[in-house]
C-alpha cells in the first residue's frame, strides 16, 4: 500500500523485502560460506577472517553444550566491543540459547538485578569485570563463567605490554590483585575454543517464536525490562538495515564498531548489519575515547560510522580534530538522542559523506526510522522516514485510540515484523506497549505532508509548566544554536508556584565564555516565555550513559537530592 513516506522513497531501496525464516546465527554461517576469506574483524591491527570468526563460534557452542547450555538457557556477554564479543554472541546462539546483552558498567547491584531477572545460567566475561560479576553471583542462578583475557587477541608488542594496561586498570578500580577463582564452574575462554567443532548440531529454531536475545532497556522508567527479541525480528531488521544501504558491496565495507555492541543500536547496525554485507567490522571498546576514534578513522578509514549525537559533537570539538583525516566516511547513521542541523552540516563537510538521523527503541530490535542515505534522498532535521515493511501512526497521547492530523503532535505508534515479542516476565507492561499489533511508544511526535517524522519528546521527559507543555529537546535545539554552547540538556525542576519549570545545564566549548544571563536572554529571542529557562547551570560534563546518550534522569535525581537537602 502507498504511504505519504514513499513519495520520496530512495532509489535502490526496496519497499517491501522478503525475509527468510532462519535463525539469526545463519547469517554468519552464509558469509563465512560465500565470503570465508574477507576480513570479519579488526581488533587493534590484529584481524580475523569471517571464516575464523565463524569456526571460532562453533567451537564455542560445542564447549558450551557440553557444559549443558541448552535451548532456552539465558547466557550473558559481559564484553567490551571486540571479535570475542561477536564470537560469544554467535557461540550462544548456536546451543539454542539466548544472549542477555549487558552493559560493562554495571556495578554489582545492577547485574544481580539483571542477571536474576533474566535467570542467567552462565556468563561470557572479560577478566577486568570478574570482580563485579563474583559480588552478583551469590543472589542469582549463575552455575558458569567463562574468563576472557583481552591478551590473546591483540597483536604481537600490544599483547606482550597489555598485562602491565591491564594491573594498571584494575589497581584503578580497586580490584587488584585479579584473584580467579580455581572452581570447576569458572572456564577459560580461550581453553574452550580448542574444542572440537560440531556444525549442523545445532537444536531446531522456530524464528518467528524463539527468542534470540534479552535486550534490557535503560531504565528510563523504572526498572530495566527485557525485550524479548526473536530471531526473526532481528533478521528483519538486519535485512531491513542493510536494504538502507543499497550500495554497500561485500568486501568493500568497514564498519566503525564504537558504538557499544550490547546496545540495541550497535548490535544490529554496528555488528549484525557488518557481518550479513560482508564489511569489516573496526572493533573498538570505548566510544569516549574520543582521541582514539579518531586515529582510528584516519588509520582504518571506515565507510560505514553508525553513532550518536554526543560522539559527533565531541569528535567535532576534539583539539586533534584538524589533524585526523575523516575523509572516505560515506555514511553515518545516528541515533538514540536527537542531531543538531550545525554537527550535520559540519561532520559532512570534513567527510564528504553523509550524516543523517534515525530512530528506533530497543523493542523494535532497534530501527524503524532514518532518513535517506542514498545520493537522491530528501534528508530532513528529523528522525526520516519509516524503512521497508514498518508502519508508524501519530495517535492521541491520551487514548491512544485517534490519529491526529498531519502536523500535530501526538505518541508515535509502530507495527513491523521487527517489533518485539514482549517483556521477559512483564506481561502487564507487555499489555501497556502492545495493543492490537501495534507497539506504543511513549515518544511524542509528529509527521508532515511527505510522510517524514519528527521526534518532540518523550511523554514522561515532558514538562509541565504553569499548565504549558514544554518539550525539553525544543529549548535543547535552541541552546545549540548559542556559538559558546557544546552540550546542553534540559530538565523541569519542581517550583511552587509554576508546577515544574525549565532548568538548563550547559558545556561550553573550549575557550568559550557565556554568562548565564547572556544565555536565557538568547533564548527569550528564540523561545515562548514559558519556555525560556529560570536557571542555568554551567558543567564540565553531562552525565551519559556509556553508548553516549545524555541521562536527564540522573540530573533530576540530582535536583531532587538537592531539594531535599
Amino acid at each position: 500500500m502507498e504511504r505519504p513516506w514513499h513519495k520520496h522513497w530512495p532509489t535502490g531501496v526496496p519497499k517491501s523485502i522478503d525475509y527468510p525464516r532462519v535463525p539469526l546465527h545463519q547469517l554468519l554461517r552464509d558469509t563465512a560460506k560465500a565470503h570465508g576469506d574477507l576480513t570479519a574483524t579488526m581488533f587493534y591491527g590484529a584481524t580475523l577472517t569471517y571464516r575464523q570468526v565463524d569456526d571460532y563460534a562453533d567451537r564455542l557452542a560445542a564447549a558450551l553444550r557440553k557444559m549443558g547450555v541448552k535451548k532456552g538457557d539465558r547466557v550473558g556477554v559481559l564484553l567490551p566491543n571486540s571479535p570475542m564479543f561477536i564470537i560469544a554472541f554467535f557461540g550462544i546462539l548456536r546451543t539454542g540459547g539466548i544472549v542477555v546483552q549487558t552493559n560493562p558498567l554495571y556495578t554489582p547491584r545492577e547485574l544481580e538485578q539483571l542477571y536474576a531477572d533474566s535467570g542467567a545460567t552462565a556468563v561470557v566475561c572479560l577478566d577486568l569485570f570478574l570482580p563485579n560479576l563474583l559480588k552478583a553471583k551469590p543472589n542469582t542462578n549463575i552455575q558458569h563463567v567463562i574468563v576472557v583475557d583481552v591478551k590473546h587477541w591483540l597483536p604481537g608488542l600490544l599483547g606482550k605490554l597489555y598485562p602491565i594496561k591491564k594491573k594498571k586498570d584494575l589497581k584503578k578500580a580497586g580490584h587488584w590483585p585479579l584473584v580467579i577463582p580455581k572452581q570447576p564452574w569458572v572456564h577459560d575462554f580461550q581453553a574452550l575454543l580448542q574444542t572440537p567443532p560440531e556444525p549442523g548440531t545445532e537444536p531446531p529454531v522456530d524464528s518467528v517464536n524463539d527468542v534470540a536475545v534479552l535486550a534490557y532497556t535503560g531504565g528510563t522508567t523504572g526498572t530495566p525490562k527485557g525485550a524479548m527479541l526473536t530471531h526473526f525480528n532481528l533478521v528483519a531488521n538486519v535485512y531491513q538495515g542493510a536494504a538502507w544501504i543499497p550500495h554497500a558491496k561485500a568486501g568493500q565495507e568497514r564498519m566503525l564498531a564504537a558504538i557499544p555492541m550490547f546496545h540495541a543500536f550497535g548490535l544490529t547496525v554496528a555488528m549484525l548489519v557488518p557481518v550479513k554485507i560482508g564489511a569489516t567490522i573496526i572493533c573498538h571498546p570505548n566510544p569516549r575515547e574520543v582521541d582514539k576514534v579518531l586515529k582510528l578513522v584516519t588509520k582504518t578509514k571506515p565507510t560505514l560510522f553508525p553513532g550518536v549525537p554526543t560522539m559527533y559533537i565531541a569528535m567535532l570539538n576534539h583539539p586533534k580534530l584538524g589533524r585526523s583525516n575523516l575523509r572516505g566516511i560515506k555514511a553515518c547513521l545516528s541515533g538514540a538522542a536527537p542531531l543538531p542541523l550545525e554537527v550535520r552540516r559540519k561532520f559532512e563537510q570534513l567527510t564528504g559523506g553523509k550524516l543523517v538521523e534515525g530512530y528506533g527503541l530497543t523493542e523494535t530490535s532497534p530501527i524503524t526510522h532514518a532518513n535517506p542515505l542514498t545520493e537522491d534522498g530528501l534528508v530532513k532535521e528529523c528522525i526520516g522516514i519509516p524503512v521497508p515493511d514498518t508502519e508508524a501512526r501519530i495517535v492521541d497521547p491520551e487514548t491512544g485510540a485517534k490519529e491526529m492530523p498531519v502536523g500535530e503532535a501526538g505518541e508515535i505508534i509502530l507495527r513491523g515484523p521487527q517489533v518485539m515479542k514482549g517483556y521477559w516476565n512483564k506481561p502487564e507492561e507487555t499489555a501497556n506497549v502492545l495493543r492490537n499489533g501495534w507497539l506504543y511508544t511513549g515518544d511524542i511526535a509528529k509527521m508532515d505532508e511527505d510522510g517524514y517524522f519528527y521526534i518532540v519528546e518523550r511523554k514522561k521527559d515532558m514538562i509541565i509548566a504553569s499548565g504549558y507543555n514544554v518539550y525539553p529537546r525544543e529549548v535543547e535545539e535552541v541552546l545549540f544554536q548559542h556559538a559558546a554552547v557544546q552540550e546542553a540538556a534540559v530538565i523541569g525542576v519542581p517550583d511552587p508556584y509554576r508546577g515544574e519549570t525549565v532548568k538548563a545545564f550547559v558545556v561550553l566549548k573550549a575557550g568559550a565564555t557565556a554568562t548565564d544571563l547572556e544565555i536565557i536572554a538568547f533564548c527569550k529571542e528564540r523561545l515562548a516565555a514559558f519556555k525560556v529557562p529560570k536557571a542555568i547551570e554551567f558543567r564540565t560534563e553531562l552525565p551519559k550513559s556509556l553508548v553516549g546518550k545524555v541521562l536527564r534522569r540522573a540530573l533530576r535525581e540530582e535536583e531532587l537530592a538537592k531539594k531535599a537537602a
